[in-house]
């Protein structure tokens, strides 16, 4: 039987996607791009889906270009695909964007109750500049956030992983299989999260497991089996405090 939460030590969190809705935050920054070509034949799936087979390429063959740069590169890359025309100005308009990316409803009511049972961690493809601004937003200081930027790797890389696994024993004490790691792209979070034994939870937002859309996350054919399945944070947490 899987543990309750609250036996967790730490809960370690993917940032976009999860706690930030990104989806919205990204399909809004390509507006402009849009609105400037007058096109309307690129809807949000299909735009989506071009930015998670883009991010996915450029983040395997640059590791340590930072954030920011990659989602330029996306940028372009869908505009040159779709023979739109694009701008430097533009490319890094889109770039530097993750600050205006919303946070979930629920996300920062969720992590501050999680916070007084758990140490809360952060794993993130983003630059430490652009999780500044969606920290704000989510309103709560976490013990420790491990980004990209500071590894020189993308998730899925196991380095990631395996930096957060060495960091929260050499700097905190916690074990593996003290971790929670909690996450909503089956692609970059948890089908390396579990090959590596670690516990997880997946915050199905896309309802994948009911038949929902990839959306801005490359699609996974492997099957895994989480510890828990949540469509929320604010579920989550309910079975959380349950479990205690």
């Amino acid at each position: 039987m899987p543990k309750p939460l609250g036996r967790y030590k730490a809960i370690t969190f993917d940032c976009y996607g999860t706690l930030i809705d990104w989806e919205t935050g990204i399909w809004n920054a390509g507006q402009n791009l849009l609105k400037y070509n007058k096109c309307d034949t690129i809807s949000r799936d299909l735009f989506l889906k071009e930015f998670a087979d883009w991010e996915t390429k450029f983040e395997a063959e640059n590791p340590t270009m930072l954030y920011p740069s990659i989602l330029a590169q996306v940028h372009k890359s869908i505009a040159r695909k779709y023979n739109l025309t694009t701008s430097e100005k533009m490319d890094e308009a889109f770039g530097n964007s993750v600050p205006h990316w919303p946070a979930f409803c629920d996300s920062s009511e969720a992590l501050r109750r999680l916070q007084k049972h758990a140490k809360l961690f952060i794993l993130s493809n983003v630059d430490r500049a652009s999780f500044y601004t969606s920290k704000l937003k989510l309103g709560i200081e976490f013990e420790g956030v491990f980004t990209a930027e500071e590894i020189g790797s993308y998730k899925p890389n196991t380095d990631n992983f395996q930096y957060l696994i060495n960091s929260l024993k050499k700097d905190f004490n916690i074990l593996p299989s003290e971790i929670l790691h909690t996450a909503q792209s089956l692609h970059h979070d948890l089908v390396e999260a579990t090959a590596l034994g670690l516990d997880t939870a997946w915050i199905d937002r896309q309802r994948l497991s009911d038949g929902g859309k990839w959306g801005a996350t490359s699609i996974v054919l492997e099957k895994i089996s989480p510890n828990y399945l949540f469509f929320s944070m604010s579920e989550m947490v309910t079975h959380f405090l349950n479990a205690t």
